[in-house]
């Protein structure tokens, strides 16, 4: 018998999460539907689920605070997708740096729906599983700085730990991987978010004005990530990733 992906799906407003759950099963996927945190942790539980689906503006618990814990616990490798009603970009950030793995702004087509669901999972199955489940951690440093792919954190010249965020983690990633070579906005969605851009999604400037204060990086002369006007975004700086043993 085939497997199904298992989608968590949370909102409160009964209408919209009976609607997901039987359009999700008639494509092929096991659903299940709940109004808060306090259900969503029992079924996660009772057994494996594939993507949650997170309602962000939720009575009681709302879905960022849903998130962190997710992020923060034992259902951390457990791609999130956030539901908002919300339009502004500033909300969207709050909620990838939370850990959501995509969002979608309410009202949305239910086809959208299920297409960027695809797309989280496919994302999240190209990639390892945990950071921490590795057998070999990498340290990739570049400039004066190194990135410590266990902690997730920067450490400048001086060893002083810099925190970042699970976007600016991602986002920062995504440069490291692909040094010296130009990255569109969509292509950087697609590697960050499993996904590509909208007319009006400016999501990924934000990420990176957010990723050059990190870094120190001068907007009008950076060193690290630079702008291609109408093309992208390079990093200019090498990148030298040292291998350590666990």
């Amino acid at each position: 018998m085939e497997n199904k992906d298992h989608i968590l799906i949370v909102d409160d407003d009964r209408e919209i999460r009976e609607l997901l759950a039987t359009y999700l099963e008639k494509n092929g996927m096991h659903a299940t539907a709940v109004a808060g945190g306090r259900q969503m942790r029992a079924v996660l539980e009772e057994g494996p689920v594939d993507l949650i689906v997170l309602d962000l503006m939720l009575l009681g618990e709302d879905g960022l605070l849903l998130c962190r814990e997710l992020r923060a616990g034992k259902w951390r490798s457990v791609p999130v997708l956030m539901l908002t009603a919300l339009n502004e970009e500033t909300e969207r950030i709050v909620g990838l740096e939370m850990g959501a793995d995509d969002y979608l702004t309410k009202p949305f087509a239910v086809r959208e729906l299920l297409a960027r669901i695809r797309a989280v999972l496919r994302r999240a199955r190209m990639l390892p599983p945990n950071m921490e489940q590795a057998e070999v951690v990498q340290m990739l440093s570049f400039g004066d700085w190194q990135l410590d792919t266990m902690a997730r954190h920067l450490i400048d010249s001086k060893g002083t730990m810099v925190a970042l965020s699970g976007a600016e983690y991602r986002l920062l990633r995504a440069f490291l991987d692909h040094p010296q070579r130009v990255l569109t906005r969509d292509q950087l969605l697609n590697l960050t978010q499993g996904r590509d851009s909208d007319q009006f999604d400016r999501s990924i400037d934000l990420l990176v004005s957010r990723l050059r204060q990190r870094l120190l990086d001068d907007a009008r002369e950076p060193r690290y990530i630079k702008t291609l006007r109408s093309e992208g975004y390079i990093f200019a700086s090498p990148v030298e990733v040292r291998e350590i043993d666990k």
